[in-house]
């Protein structure tokens, strides 16, 4: 498992009884967690301090419990990079602390290469990778398709300071754009992608894991440049193996290269407890 563990913004204070204690900077917040099935809280005096809870409803959904003042959003930064956090619906809260490790790799796999590599981000939430990739000197095509989301994105890349960075943001299905993208032979040295379990496109589009992922890969492998650099694909997507990932790129990339499954984790302060947060696969130069 490779394990997020150079934040200094962030960091899980306890866990129990499925939900997770953590500390977004100066805010704490309580989220439900599925992983975390143990009861046995290790640090209790801590769950005393929290700024606010997100409780799940009998009936699906759910909402925030606020118990001290949060501000409507704040900034935390990973190692150079700055990002906007603001509690959501569905808990959360804007990023997911767990990919500091894809970002990690690929800030170093670009700054390697000592040219301009361009990436696909699809599925782009709120730019994460996005703002990463833009650090470490790539072009970045920043496809989702939600407005909202990539709004978001683009405050995350100029909180950044990267507003000056050739960023192209795009409010689409990605199925749709990565077709028109072929057409007009565009290419791209690296791809990103970050497929829900479920969703709808721009126009009712309907997304679904299991019977999408395999066609998806198979048509963005037309748009991977002469050169590419990497493949990455992560999941949340319950039930799912990393292999499975790995053996959809195995059967779809024919370039020489290296490819590698696993998990993604967070660990808890003052404590050999970790959570596994979600799996990767990918293919590298």
């Amino acid at each position: 498992m490779n394990i997020a563990k150079d934040w200094e913004d962030y960091e899980i204070l306890d866990m129990a009884n499925g939900e997770k204690l953590e500390r977004w900077k100066s805010v704490i917040l309580v989220r439900p967690d599925p992983q975390i099935i143990w009861k046995e809280k290790s640090y209790p005096h801590l769950w005393k301090t929290i700024n606010a809870r997100y409780k799940r409803s009998k009936t699906g959904g759910g909402s925030w419990e606020y118990n001290k003042k949060v501000p409507t959003s704040w900034q935390v930064k990973y190692k150079e990079l700055t990002f906007n956090i603001k509690p959501m619906g569905f808990k959360h809260t804007g990023l997911f602390p767990e990919q500091a490790v894809n970002w990690d790799w690929m800030i170093s796999k670009i700054k390697q290469e000592k040219r301009e590599i361009k990436v696909l981000n699809l599925f782009a939430y709120t730019g994460g990778a996005t703002v990463a990739c833009a650090y470490a000197g790539a072009s970045v095509c920043h496809v989702d398709s939600s407005k909202g989301m990539v709004a978001w994105a683009k405050e995350n890349v100029a909180a950044s300071g990267l507003e000056k960075r050739p960023v192209r943001y795009i409010v689409d299905d990605v199925i749709k754009f990565v077709n028109r993208e072929i057409k007009r032979g565009n290419q791209y040295d690296a791809i990103i992608m970050d497929p829900p379990s479920y969703g709808r496109g721009t126009n009712g589009e309907v997304w679904q894991f299991e019977e999408n992922l395999y066609d998806l890969v198979n048509l963005c492998v037309k748009v991977l440049s002469n050169n590419p650099l990497f493949f990455l694909i992560n999941s949340y997507t319950t039930g799912i193996s990393a292999k499975v990932l790995e053996n959809i790129l195995r059967l779809n990339i024919n370039k020489k290269g290296r490819f590698e499954a696993g998990e993604i984790g967070l660990p808890m302060k003052n404590s050999n407890l970790v959570l596994p947060c979600g799996i990767y696969g990918r293919w590298e130069k």
